[in-house]
């Protein structure tokens, strides 16, 4: 990457403080022979877990996040130096963490399969974990989006092999300690940084690992899914997206307008669920549009260190570059915030008044604090212009009519929907796209069962 400098040692990376640029680490980087080596411990290791009686995995499970919720602080600490991310998210990423192997412990012993009724015997399926999981994390939401395939999984009875961001190792390596001091097996959940085209390609193609977590670009996920057909591995896909945020005319306009902001620019945009699109009705766009602008420039941005800032900098200079490059300098920007001078990827809130529908803003996903704003005319116009996109991951649709939040949830095609609201992701619900947002489905009660396979015996009982 550009911020990398040129001298670091092959094998080891660099991880900076996007906030002030400085090298704050240097962690190893996994070569292919690490990762042979990771698989083969995960593989042993997995066997005696597996082995383990349900409520034993639970217990361990339950032990590993207490210990975290022992460590929200130092884990939040680590999160604003690699990431950049406001204090305050960062403490509700490792709070996540936490309630997530709680949640994912639960499961442990609710993996039930089913009796079917067949003629002449007693039919029973049985949920049996795959093996090793590799789980490939992005850098936008290190913490939680690790916790996400890494906690149902081994709650499934699988090992869970790792790799994190280039860019964001650091609570990852820390939660993989936290794990060992929580009573897990040595080699039941490695973390292996390391580069993708290195350490991540050699997780997904190695024979070993039974199933491949991915989350991160469209691109990357399509050569993902490519390689692991090569053995017929199983794979999840949460990929891009460019949501749309739909404020029709019987809105609360200015719930809808204060709302508005916390949507594209929390994480400074670097959120697949981002509603980067806000489509607003005709009749109510130019009010809209006056209740924006001060929304979005009151919106805090600066030291992610103190708890009154509501965003911080962008991961690196190479994304700094991509978010610009959607903003030429002579671009029509309806609004546009402050952000900090000097040292860091700073960058700063912008909405974009698309000429039309097709504008490259406006079909394809900036990860930047950057929203587009589109008119249309009525309900159709606007499921139109909602699906108007190669994404299908999340959305909003603001109105006071029951009936027509329903049809356009029912027609809208996307995998998480809110109401009068922006809220995408919980623990406890399902989570993942249509279209090329992805493939499967991670987070609520189904989690599990996403990381085993169906078992079904047949037992006569016909006379012998």
């Amino acid at each position: 990457m550009s911020n990398e400098p040129s001298h670091q040692h092959p094998h080891e990376h660099q991880v900076l403080n996007p906030a002030t640029e400085e090298v704050i680490a240097t962690v190893p980087a996994a070569t292919p022979e690490d990762v042979a080596a990771a698989v083969a411990r995960a593989t042993e290791a997995q066997r005696g877990w597996a082995a383990l009686a349900p409520a034993d995995r639970a217990r361990l499970l339950r032990r590993f996040a207490a210990v975290v919720d022992g460590h929200i602080e130092e884990l939040a600490a680590l999160e604003v130096r690699e990431a950049g991310h406001p204090i305050g998210n960062a403490r509700w990423e490792a709070g996540n963490v936490r309630d997530l192997l709680d949640y994912a412990a639960g499961g442990a012993e609710r993996l039930n399969g089913a009796q079917i009724p067949v003629a002449g015997g007693l039919n029973v399926t049985f949920h049996e974990p795959l093996g090793v999981v590799a789980v490939i994390a992005p850098w936008n939401f290190p913490m939680p989006i690790a916790a996400w395939g890494t906690a149902p999984a081994l709650a499934a009875g699988n090992a869970v092999v790792l790799k994190p961001a280039e860019t964001t190792p650091l609570t990852a390596l820390r939660l993989a300690e936290l794990a060992l001091e929580a009573g897990l097996p040595e080699g039941l959940f490695q973390v292996l940084p390391g580069a993708g085209p290195v350490a991540g390609a050699a997780l997904v193609e190695h024979p070993g690992v039974a199933k491949v977590v991915f989350t991160g670009s469209t691109a990357v996920g399509k050569g993902i899914m490519a390689k692991c057909a090569a053995g017929v591995k199983r794979v999840t896909l949460e990929l891009g997206g460019k949501s749309p945020n739909i404020v029709f005319a019987d809105a609360d306009i200015e719930r809808a307008a204060a709302a508005a902001p916390g949507s594209f620019l929390d994480n400074t945009g670097q959120d697949c669920c981002a509603r980067s699109r806000i489509l607003v009705q005709r009749g109510v766009y130019d009010r809209f549009m006056e209740l924006l602008a001060p929304a979005v420039t009151s919106f805090a941005v600066g030291d992610p260190a103190d708890p009154a800032t509501a965003m911080g900098p962008l991961i690196s200079a190479a994304q700094r570059e991509r978010v610009r490059s959607y903003v030429p300098e002579d671009a029509p920007a309806a609004i546009r915030g402050e952000a900090p001078e000097g040292k860091g990827f700073w960058y700063p809130a912008t909405v974009l008044e698309a000429t039309g529908p097709g504008d490259r803003a406006a079909v394809e996903e900036i990860f930047g604090p950057v929203a587009v704003v589109l008119p249309f005319e009525d309900e159709a116009d606007a499921v139109r212009l909602a699906n108007a996109t190669d994404y299908g991951l999340s959305g909003s649709i603001w109105t006071r009519d029951v009936g027509r939040a329903v049809r356009v949830s029912r027609a809208v095609a996307a995998g998480n929907l809110s109401v009068n609201s922006h809220s995408s992701v919980r623990y406890a619900t399902p989570f993942g796209g249509y279209k090329q947002s992805g493939l499967g489905r991670e987070l609520g009660p189904d989690a599990l069962t996403a990381f085993t396979e169906t078992k079904n015996v047949f037992i006569s009982t016909e006379e012998q």
